[in-house]
């Protein structure tokens, strides 16, 4: 069984690549009985999603104009 170490590892990996049948199998195992590494697995993702979310925004719509500051 992997630690917790090794699978929040993978758990990274896997926002980057494609793991292997084997490394999904023990990941999957681990997170069933493991709640931080689970919670660390959605917060990467969700931290992955939120951040090409912000880089997807242009600029313009990322900042408060000056009127938005004046109201």
């Amino acid at each position: 069984m992997l630690n917790c170490w090794s699978a929040t590892k993978l758990a990274s990996d896997s926002l980057d690549r494609k793991l292997t049948l084997v490394e999904r199998m023990r990941l999957g195992t681990h997170l069933a009985m493991c709640p931080a590494c689970r919670r660390f697995s959605r917060q990467a993702a969700d931290l992955r999603q939120l951040s090409r979310h912000y880089c997807s925004v242009p600029d313009d719509l990322s900042r408060p104009s000056e009127t938005d500051s004046e109201r």
